[in-house]
């Protein structure tokens, strides 16, 4: 998700990711929450109000995650796993939960039905019992048409782990190579199969598929008392707007859209299917359509279309999200030196947090620019810029005599 600093941050209808992750997991009947982190954000995870255990080592996955919370269970524990991953609705919580009541396995993993190559997990089944699990069999070479979804239950976690580290492997598919070798051991893993709704959040257009589905739980408009909106300002459609907003002449809200505490939408600015953070200012003249802005985003004169922009980034008059290929390809994004598929002809720019982009800069279709950067005006960026970093382009300046004078 690079520049993204941590996607279970987020905000989606102004709750991180994280937060709806365990409000649709309360919803569905569980009580006690772990929640396993990193170093990085430890210190975030535990405003939340549960228990936040450490991972040493992150490159240990899910393995590292369940040898992480072994000291905090007992014997006749179970375990539902998830995984930030993935983000799945409350009946996916309810179906396994319920299945799990009923069944003699000692693990039940969700599975979902998919009608083209998915670059994850895979499992062979028979009926639904699990003979098999393939991490990514590349396209032609699936087992079945079934996916891995993470959302596991353990029924015998303690066992588990102690499986996991017998399983030690040097690969990343160290919590899989335990699964195959319970299965090899005549365990039952069970798969749950599912059809509600699943969104993968691996990459960036993830995160505006994922708003895409917050926003149509919005049924109908939700405006703060406190709100200020300007009687020549237009409001339309599936619209939220929080305490404090202030909504000036001649803008116009186009929903699904949801605007946070004590943002101004400025006069003749256009805010449409789009999700503006606590503290942002859409500044006169501009356009944000189908992106998502962070908290204390400031923008003016400027078009953000399909994009992600962090928190505390600020771009200059003029600035502009290039968001569609002339050729109407779908727009690519370097990821880890590999140009991936966004899998749509429409996406604009990724800008991580506290980044300060000058006037008439140009962020071509896919860009990405790192946090705590600066960008001098008027550049063109086509290519990944890393974080803290400082651009600036090569513009001569040619001075000679007006003859016509």
């Amino acid at each position: 998700m690079k520049p993204i600093p941590d996607k279970n941050f987020l905000k989606f209808l102004g709750k991180s990711l994280v937060e709806h992750q365990i409000e649709n997991i309360k919803k569905a009947g569980f009580e006690e929450i772990i929640i396993v982190g990193g170093a990085h954000n430890l210190g975030a995870l535990e405003k939340l109000g549960h228990k936040v255990v450490e991972q040493k080592n992150l490159d240990e996955g899910m393995a590292g995650a369940m040898m992480s919370i072994e000291s905090h269970l007992e014997a006749r524990d179970e375990v539902l796993l998830l995984s930030a991953n993935d983000y799945l609705d409350e009946d996916a919580y309810k179906l396994i939960k319920k299945t799990a009541s009923s069944s003699d396995a000692e693990l039940l993993m969700l599975a979902k039905k998919v009608t083209s190559y998915f670059p994850g997990g895979y499992i062979a089944v028979d009926g639904t019992r699990i003979t098999g699990i393939v991490e990514k069999p590349g396209e032609g070479n699936e087992p079945s048409d079934m996916i891995n979804i993470v959302l596991h239950m353990h029924k015998k976690p303690l066992e588990f782990i102690k499986k996991i580290k017998e399983c030690k492997t040097a690969n990343d598919d160290w919590y899989e190579v335990a699964i195959a070798k319970s299965i090899e051991d005549g365990n039952l893993v069970e798969a749950v199969p599912y059809e509600g709704f699943w969104q993968a959040v691996k990459y960036p257009w993830h995160a505006l598929a994922l708003q895409k589905h917050f926003f149509g739980t919005i049924k109908e408009p939700q405006i703060a008392d406190s709100a200020q909106i300007a009687d020549s300002a237009v409001i339309r459609g599936a619209v939220i707007i929080e305490e404090g907003a202030k909504i000036m002449e001649h803008a116009t809200i186009t929903g699904p859209a949801y605007i946070g505490r004590d943002v101004v939408v400025a006069n003749n600015a256009l805010v449409r299917e789009s999700e503006i953070g606590a503290q942002s200012v859409v500044g006169y003249s501009s356009e944000v359509a189908r992106s998502n802005l962070g908290n204390n985003v400031w923008l003016h004169m400027n078009y953000v279309g399909d994009s992600i922009l962090g928190d505390d980034v600020m771009l200059g008059a003029g600035a502009v999200t290039g968001n569609f290929r002339l050729d109407q390809e779908n727009v690519k994004m370097e990821v880890e030196g590999n140009k991936i598929s966004s899998q749509t002809n429409k996406f604009g720019a990724v800008v991580g947090p506290n980044t300060k982009i000058g006037i008439n800069v140009s962020m071509m279709p896919g860009s990405k620019i790192g946090a705590s950067s600066l960008i001098s005006g008027g550049v063109i960026i086509d290519k990944e810029i890393p974080d803290s970093s400082f651009v600036k382009g090569h513009n001569e300046l040619q001075i000679r005599k007006n003859n016509k004078a």
